[in-house]
């Protein structure tokens, strides 16, 4: 079977899709996704799911170990294991 020039796969289109939200897809790219994304229900729903996803992550307030406490439960965990072997 050809490949379509203009037509593109729901896993193309998924790909497509990461890339555009992250500002790494080319404008030929982003042209096949919105042609995909006008007729596919399935690239429509995984867009919007993407989407919403994104968002809430970018929305989470999440706290994060700073560099120093994380070399401070390395060091401890090598000390650890260290008395084990």
């Amino acid at each position: 079977m050809k490949k379509s020039f203009l037509f593109i796969s729901c896993e193309e289109a998924m790909e497509i899709c990461h890339k555009k939200q992250y500002g790494e897809a080319t404008g030929w790219q982003k042209i096949k996704f919105w042609i995909r994304h006008s007729w596919c229900h399935i690239t429509q729903n995984y867009s919007k799911r993407n989407t919403k996803l994104s968002e809430v992550m970018n929305d989470a307030k999440v706290d994060c170990l700073k560099q120093n406490e994380l070399d401070k439960i390395k060091e401890t965990f090598e000390k650890e294991l260290q008395k084990h072997k």
